[in-house]
């Protein structure tokens, strides 16, 4: 009896070890829940995701020559969600003030309702913030082009004097002692350092996210001009048809027959393709003369004088103020200008300059004309960009 006691209360100390073991072992391979959870090590997270853009088909057409997106940058789920954060962040100020999307709104398709944006010790930029959807297929970025790639360009706000005022030293160190970012950094990058250039990856990353391709415009983007027709109404169509329609210096002058060539604005010879731009440094007859040199100073070259990246026309109803400076505060106020205040600068843009409806530079559009152009121009809001929870502020 002695000996049989004694085996059971072996066997019952054993028990009393092993059955927690197995219940803690079954418990650790579990999904890990609660606040002081930790994510496995990174080797058990396998290779970050590739980013899904769910584009349509004629953004899958672009030609990849023109995705900026560098080998060492694939665009990434991990990666995406770390620059959400970032572009987010307030903290990529000095003082805890300033964003990048406090001069990008989603609500402004991205950019900045004000003329001149508002800096992290108030102080105003000296140009607009231009809207910053569909930067993948960009070339050259600000208004004057002096940052050759999207990974440079997210970096020069946060070290401006007046827009964020950070040096990168001081925002590597920063971020390296916000709890949320390491594990953020391990999960894009596959290990917890924090330096700049991987800061500038993600903010690329995120930004290529931002795609606008929801509009109306879109619906009909490479439709026969009779479908096109028949899903507009009369009045976006005659937009339309004056945004498409290259004006002929002829128009007017005797040598055409009347009503032989419709009358034209111009606009789809800059704003073309999906993109609604041709990506190229120009001016457009703002100042006869320059006031701000803006890509010249930065080429060196005197031929580039007043000379402006065009910007994409995608969501232009969202977007104002409009030009580099914000000076017109309207679309009416744009299409005047075109219309009949192009001012003769010596680098005028010969398709502005040279083509008119009456006199080369002029378009004389008559009323009707100009509020065509403005119902045309709504078709190109991409009313769900603006709502996307995938852009919108992961803090809020």
């Amino acid at each position: 009896m002695a000996e049989s006691k004694t085996k059971f209360l072996t066997y019952r100390r054993l028990m009393l070890w092993f059955i927690p073991m197995f219940f803690a072992g079954f418990q650790s391979c579990s999904p890990c829940e609660g606040p002081d959870c930790e994510d496995p090590p990174v080797d058990t997270l396998g290779k970050p995701t590739p980013y899904d853009f769910g584009l349509k088909a004629h953004f899958e057409s672009i030609d990849p020559i023109f995705d900026n997106t560098p080998a060492d940058n694939p665009t990434t789920n991990q990666g995406v969600e770390l620059g959400r954060f970032l572009f987010y962040d307030k903290r990529l100020s000095k003082n805890n003030t300033i964003s990048c999307a406090s001069c990008h709104r989603q609500e402004n398709a991205f950019s900045d309702p004000d003329r001149f944006s508002l800096g992290f010790e108030g102080g105003r930029t000296g140009r607009n913030s231009m809207s910053i959807v569909n930067m993948r297929w960009q070339r050259l970025f600000f208004w004057d082009g002096r940052a050759p790639t999207l990974e440079e360009q997210v970096l020069m706000p946060i070290q401006d004097h007046i827009e964020m005022g950070m040096t990168l030293d001081g925002l590597e160190s920063k971020l390296r002692d916000i709890d949320l970012y390491p594990p953020m950094f391990e999960k894009a990058f596959g290990d917890k350092e924090i330096h700049r250039e991987r800061i500038s990856k993600a903010l690329a990353q995120f930004v290529r996210t931002i795609v606008s391709q929801h509009s109306k415009f879109d619906d009909l983007y490479g439709l026969p001009e009779s479908r096109i027709k028949a899903q507009l109404s009369e009045k976006e169509y005659l937009g339309y048809r004056l945004f498409t329609t290259h004006v002929d210096p002829d128009y007017g002058s005797g040598k055409n027959e009347p009503g032989t060539i419709f009358r034209g604005a111009n606009c789809g010879d800059c704003h073309k393709t999906q993109l609604l731009t041709n990506n190229l440094i120009t001016s457009n007859g703002l100042d006869s003369v320059t006031k701000d040199p803006g890509y010249g100073k930065v080429s060196g070259l005197a031929k580039y004088d007043g000379t402006f990246k065009t910007p994409t026309l995608r969501n232009v109803a969202l977007t104002a103020p409009y030009m580099h400076d914000g000076r017109f505060a309207t679309l009416r106020e744009v299409i005047a200008h075109y219309d009949q205040h192009v001012k003769p600068h010596p680098n005028l843009d010969y398709q502005i300059g040279e083509a008119g409806n009456t006199l080369p530079g002029r378009l004389d559009l008559t009323e009707d004309e100009i509020d065509a152009l403005l119902a045309f121009l709504e078709t190109l809001t991409d009313h769900e960009l603006i709502k996307d929870p995938r852009y919108a502020d992961p803090f809020e």
